[in-house]
């Protein structure tokens, strides 16, 4: 899930690591360490679904940008309508499982 959180935030634009993570901290996800982002944007890199560039920073240390892909944006897709339907399902079973008590 926080895969799909990372590249609807890398959709929005390119941007940084830290933004990224500032962005879903403000989106209500907590704090995601570098520990946790930096390798999973690894691998969104190593599979095509985004691509980076190098840019010096204006009054401090250069930064790793991050760009989504033609890929990215697919799997972002795909990886969204199979999420929404998830959400959909456990959105009419958790309700009805709660009102009646049936732990089931």
């Amino acid at each position: 899930m926080l895969d799909l959180a990372v590249l609807a935030v890398i959709a929005r634009g390119e941007t940084y690591g830290y933004r990224i993570s500032a962005d879903l901290q403000e989106a209500g996800l907590g704090s995601v360490k570098g520990g946790t982002l930096y390798p999973l944007l690894a691998r969104l890199e190593e599979t095509g679904a985004v691509v980076t560039t190098w840019r010096e920073g204006e009054s401090g240390p250069g930064r790793k940008w991050y760009a989504i892909t033609p890929e990215g944006r697919a799997r972002l897709h795909d990886d969204g309508e199979r999420w929404h339907a998830f959400a959909s399902l456990t959105t009419t079973l958790i309700p009805d499982a709660v009102a009646t008590g049936d732990p089931r």
